[in-house]
């Protein structure tokens, strides 16, 4: 799950230096897919800088007509990546979830440039310049997300969550639910979130931003292989 609520975002607080090398082939579980913009590498999640790609439950315009999956297509494109070499991430601060934020490379491919290029993600310009240029190229050759007008992740999330949050106890629509994959919470963008109950005498609870969920010991949804 992203840096993303309300809608707070995120942002750089600091930057330092190398954050971390992995083998997919020979550190099994080392590194994890989360989204088409967030990895976990070493366990450490890192939120890729400069982007931001479709919610995993996001669908978007065809240019054919009707709608396609883009957000498991991104997160299709980020497996292709990271599980085709070494995948490095320098350390470009922490949002304010305390997640990481990161240029991620394998060899001399940029994965945040490439998630951009390819179509299977924005350029988050609120925060960062770095990958209008790209974006504007994708943009102009109408590949993946730029096929047809489509609603861009951070209106979808705004969207999504505005309407949840008029249903949910006291207005906080972030659902906590325990199973035998731990403590996982659901955002209203979930794919999974309209049929995940929160049954408190389990010690499932509803949270008001992923920040507080994450202080609680609930971690976000995995939906990469």
């Amino acid at each position: 799950m992203k840096s993303r609520n309300k809608p707070l975002g995120w942002m750089a607080l600091a930057i330092t230096g190398f954050i971390g090398v992995c083998s997919p082939a020979s550190a099994a579980g080392a590194l994890r897919v989360i989204d088409g913009d967030t990895i976990v590498l070493n366990e450490v999640t890192i939120r890729l800088n400069g982007i931001d790609a479709p919610e995993a439950g996001q669908t978007c315009a065809s240019a054919q007509g009707g709608d396609w999956p883009c957000g498991k297509t991104a997160i299709a494109a980020m497996e292709r990546m990271v599980t085709s070499g070494n995948v490095v991430c320098d350390n470009r601060g922490t949002e304010i979830y305390g997640r990481q934020l990161g240029v991620c490379r394998v060899g001399d491919r940029e994965i945040n440039a490439e998630m951009v290029a390819s179509g299977n993600a924005w350029a988050f310009r609120k925060y960062s310049t770095d990958y209008i240029a790209v974006e504007d190229k994708a943009h102009a050759a109408h590949l993946g997300i730029w096929q047809a007008a489509t609603m861009p992740a951070w209106e979808y999330r705004a969207e999504t969550w505005h309407l949840a949050e008029q249903l949910a106890p006291k207005g906080c629509p972030i659902k906590g639910n325990i199973s035998e994959n731990g403590h996982i919470y659901h955002a209203p963008w979930s794919p999974w979130y309209e049929r995940t109950k929160v049954d408190l005498k389990k010690g499932e609870r509803w949270f008001c931003d992923e920040a507080e969920a994450l202080q609680a010991g609930w971690r976000a949804p995995q939906w990469g292989h």
